[in-house]
C-alpha cells in the first residue's frame, strides 16, 4: 500500500462515522486509536467492548467496509488487551481534545445562543 499512516489515518477518521452506524445499533462505538504499515488499530468501545462476537465485527464489518471505502488491502485490529491485538510501539495518531475542552467549546456555544436570545428580550422591550 502506498500511502503514508497520516493519509490512512485521515481517510478511516473521514469514513468512520459510516462504519460506525452498524457498532452503535448494537450500542457500541468504534475509537480510532491509530494507524501502522496499512494497519489501522481500533478500540470497541459501549457494549461491543469484550463482547465474544468483536473479533467478527472488526473483521466482517469494519474492515469490510473500510477496505471497500479506503483500500482493499487494510487490516483493521480490535486493540482488546491481548498481546496478539496490542497497539504497536510506535504508530500514527492524532491528538485529541480533553474531556474539558469539549465542555468548553459546548459552554462557550450555549452562552453564545443564551446572549443572543437575552439581547432579543432586551430589544422587544
Amino acid at each position: 500500500m502506498n500511502f503514508s499512516d497520516e493519509d490512512v489515518y485521515e481517510a478511516v477518521k473521514n469514513h468512520l462515522p459510516t462504519v460506525n452506524e452498524y457498532v452503535e445499533s448494537h450500542g457500541g462505538a468504534i475509537d480510532l486509536l491509530g494507524t501502522k504499515n496499512g494497519t489501522v488499530y481500533i478500540e470497541l468501545t459501549g457494549t461491543c467492548h469484550g463482547c465474544a462476537m468483536s473479533l467478527m465485527t472488526t473483521k466482517m464489518v469494519v474492515q469490510k467496509k473500510l477496505r471497500e471505502l479506503i483500500h482493499p488491502e487494510l487490516v483493521v485490529i480490535n486493540v482488546d488487551g491481548t498481546a496478539e491485538n496490542a497497539l504497536p510501539e510506535s504508530y500514527y495518531t492524532q491528538e485529541k481534545p480533553e474531556k474539558d475542552e469539549v465542555f468548553e467549546e459546548e459552554v462557550s456555544i450555549y452562552d453564545k445562543i443564551k446572549n443572543l436570545f437575552v439581547k432579543e428580550k432586551a430589544d422587544v422591550v
